[in-house]
């Protein structure tokens, strides 16, 4: 049984979740961080107070990325984790593009839209976000063409980050370019069981409207 703290609507947390989900492992998820605040001792097991967190047996790993390659590369082999190393490079190569490159573009936009009170949003945050998303996301539909996932015919570590950027990035009252690979590979994703379980999780359209939405999912693992 592995141990999961976060949050359900948290990001970095989906990530995981939508891993242990297609590895078909038991878990337990634990509300923490956001409105459900943090246990006491939190620090003990993630001294940077932030989630997710994960503990497996007697092993306690944090830091989003980490605990996906921990879980695939355990328990994924020849799945989520390749076999062959050219392709198992590609996948952590876009695991390390979506959280350098593309979740930066990406927060712009989130944070002004969806987390902060619309009296505090940045506008010039929200278009500059919004361009060098476009702008990314057309060098992702380039990298698509021919293929169905990031690193080839099958979902591995490299669809996990950007998966979960790009159900909100889909989701979100805002300019897109013309990306018709981006498209049908996300599409793919939305067809996977786990994918509509872990990801695809409604946030809301303010800030309010988030926080209304964080504690419908309360419990649920």
């Amino acid at each position: 049984m592995i141990t999961i703290w976060g949050r359900r609507n948290s990001l970095n947390v989906q990530k995981v979740m939508w891993t242990l989900g297609e590895l078909g492992l038991d878990y337990e998820r634990r509300d923490v961080a956001g409105s459900f605040g943090f246990p006491d001792d939190y620090g003990k097991i993630n001294p940077n107070g932030v989630v997710p967190t994960i503990a497996d047996g007697g092993l306690t790993i944090w830091e989003s990325n980490a605990c996906v390659r921990y879980l695939a590369r355990t328990y994924g082999k020849g799945t989520l984790w390749p076999d062959d190393a050219a392709q198992l490079a590609q996948a952590d190569q876009w695991m390390d593009w979506a959280t350098t490159t593309m979740n930066p573009a990406f927060f712009q936009i989130f944070m002004n839209m969806i987390r902060i009170p619309a009296e505090r949003a940045d506008a010039g945050q929200i278009e500059g976000g919004t361009r060098n998303c476009a702008r990314l996301a057309q060098r992702l539909d380039d990298h698509l063409a021919g293929r169905s996932f990031m690193a080839g015919e099958h979902l591995t570590i490299g669809d996990i980050p950007l998966g979960c950027v790009f159900y909100r990035y889909f989701n979100l009252d805002v300019d897109r370019p013309h990306v018709p690979n981006v498209v049908a590979w996300y599409e793919r994703l939305c067809s996977r069981a786990t994918y509509q379980k872990h990801v695809m999780i409604p946030f809301g359209t303010n800030a309010d409207e988030w926080l209304v939405e964080e504690k419908k999912g309360a419990g649920i693992q």
